[in-house]
């Protein structure tokens, strides 16, 4: 059995597409601020004396070569 697709009326409103529109939005401002948690997590990470100096250390090492 085939369902019949109403043809649509002057004035109506697909209520499915209206719910999905923003969701690309929405969804690329959750990842936004993920990205810009995550980089601030780095940032307090790798300027921590600990971290800096074990980077120092290869740096100097690499450069030694």
């Amino acid at each position: 059995m085939e369902h019949e697709v109403e043809p649509q009326r002057a004035g109506h409103i697909d209520v499915q597409v209206m719910g999905e529109e923003g969701s690309t939005t929405a969804e690329f401002a959750i990842v936004t601020l993920a990205a810009v948690a995550f980089a601030g997590l780095l940032v307090s990470i790798l300027s921590s004396g600990d971290v800096r100096g074990m980077l120092m250390g290869l740096i100097r090492q690499a450069l030694s070569f």
